[in-house]
């Protein structure tokens, strides 16, 4: 399992500028046309000082994956605890997204545009967690089909598309005319379960997950 180099006077503090700094940068030429030298440039650390701090490029495209998906499994691991309505559960990882992404749209570009860039014991690290994410969230669709709630659908194709539709926000949405993430991820969750609820189930669950005239307005204005 891949470690970045520990030194005792490395503050957390200086590790966040420096994968903060990163992110930018990968964010604005791509993780190929980036260098460390941009990266010590937009950061304000020596050339000599980030080779002190880490090893390669693809160390900190490492560091920037793992913790943002370290960070959102975590949030939702205790969000989820004491929830038992799958319904429930599925709008808490809907929210529980969308918020990490709308505060933090530079590290989530990262992770949508350079997914496959990491390679060898630093992908198999980042999958581990990915895995995990995935598994909690198609534990949640699996629980919702087996209340009957859910139609029988594929599950994977279920999920992947609900991670779709979430993952590519970044490309259209206006933090200053646009729902916040508690709003959009009502908008999203609802647009979901139209589509997956049993018929059985319909009604009473959409009336409680009813898309708001400003959610239908932002959904319009991404068609283009």
């Amino acid at each position: 399992m891949p470690k970045s180099r520990h030194h005792p006077r490395v503050s957390l503090s200086k590790q966040q500028l420096i994968l903060r700094h990163a992110a930018q940068v990968f964010c604005e030429k791509g993780y190929e046309g980036a260098s460390i030298r941009d990266i010590s440039r937009s950061s304000g650390i020596s050339l000599a000082g980030m080779y002190y701090y880490i090893k390669s490029k693809q160390e900190l495209l490492y560091l920037i994956q793992l913790y943002t998906f370290k960070t959102i499994v975590t949030r939702l691991e205790k969000r989820l605890k004491g929830v038992n309505d799958p319904v429930e559960k599925l709008r808490v990882l809907v929210e529980n997204h969308l918020d990490y992404f709308l505060r933090h749209p530079v590290e989530m570009k990262v992770l949508t545009h350079e997914d496959e860039a990491l390679e060898g014991e630093y992908r198999k690290e980042v999958l581990e967690v990915k895995r995990r994410y995935y598994s909690i969230a198609l534990g949640i669709f699996e629980e919702m089909r087996k209340s009957g709630i859910a139609r029988r659908l594929n599950s994977r194709v279920a999920v992947l598309s609900l991670f779709g539709m979430m993952n590519w926000v970044h490309t259209w949405h206006r933090p200053e005319t646009d729902p916040q993430a508690d709003s959009l991820a009502e908008t999203m969750a609802g647009m979901f379960l139209h589509g997956v609820m049993a018929e059985c189930h319909e009604t009473h669950e959409l009336k409680s997950a009813r898309i708001p005239r400003t959610g239908i307005a932002v959904a319009e204005r991404a068609a283009g």
